[in-house]
């Protein structure tokens, strides 16, 4: 059974950083990444990175967070730095796993908090 645990949540002053972190059991997992869902708002793209490092950043985080990957831990990072109060919501891990088929797998979420 495949499981996405998360960690590293919390709440942060406006220009603060946070570091997600998200591992993922099992194998023939191809590309990973981070999503994430306001209140009232649908959920959004915010990083993804394929098994071979290839990344692509939705406009809003570009220049602030960054992705990052751990092959050999199964492991998915999110450094995020100059956080908003917009970057407020809870932040999903995603793994795209080959079961005869790509099947997306989600994490439980984790909420992140920007105020002062």
């Amino acid at each position: 059974q495949v499981q996405l645990v998360e960690s590293g949540g919390g709440l942060v002053q406006p220009g603060g950083s946070l570091r997600l972190s998200c591992a993922a059991s099992g194998t023939s997992i191809g590309a990973m990444g981070w999503y994430r869902q306001a209140p009232g708002k649908q959920r959004e793209l915010v990083a993804t990175i394929t098994s071979r490092g290839i990344i692509n950043y939705s406009d809003s985080v570009k220049g602030r967070f960054t992705i990052s990957r751990d092959n050999a831990k199964n492991t998915v990072y999110l450094q995020m730095n100059s956080l908003k109060p917009e970057d407020t919501a809870v932040y999903y891990c995603n793994a795209r796993i080959f079961r005869a088929i790509w099947v997306d797998y989600w994490g439980q979420g984790t909420q992140v908090t920007v105020s002062s």
